[in-house]
């Protein structure tokens, strides 16, 4: 009676597992790099949060290709995917640049946004193709940004 038991749950068990829905997928790429409204701005080298993360900071940096910062040497002109886990309200928009300094054209990714994870869909506001091309970044009010300037 008792291998029958024995049996009868294994059989229960391989059947419970054959429940689970085929379409059950891990997490993966920017949604597995979500760590909550942290207060940070994030940056990786390659689309979909993957690759190297360049750096992590709640402050600015005006110089991601410098020696002093948070982005630093080759991390300038490197980002293909960003994101935006800063706190709401007050300055919790992150405007990327085109050059140093905070120059040349910009683009704004909304807390409520996230991330974007792949730059390739998205331009400076003068034309510039956002992917290997984030030169600099401040956090800035959502009033500060021009519309058509918000990334996604």
């Amino acid at each position: 009676m008792r291998k029958m038991t024995i049996v009868l749950a294994t059989l229960g068990l391989a059947a419970l597992g054959l429940a689970v829905p085929a379409n059950a997928h891990a997490v993966s790429g920017c949604n597995a790099q979500w760590p909550g409204r942290d207060g940070n701005v994030r940056a990786w080298k390659d689309w979909d949060c993957q690759g190297e993360l360049l750096g992590v900071t709640p402050g600015n940096d005006s110089a991601w290709g410098d020696t002093a910062g948070p982005f630093q040497g080759s991390d300038g002109n490197a980002a293909s995917s960003v994101m935006n886990s800063g706190f709401v309200g007050g300055k919790d928009v992150v405007a990327f640049y085109y050059l140093s300094n905070y120059g040349g054209g910009y683009g704004c990714l909304k807390p409520g946004e996230l991330y974007v994870d792949n730059l390739t869909r998205d331009h400076f506001t003068d034309g510039n193709t956002m992917n290997d091309n984030i030169l600099s970044h401040q956090w800035v009010t959502a009033g500060a940004c021009a519309p058509g300037s918000f990334i996604s």
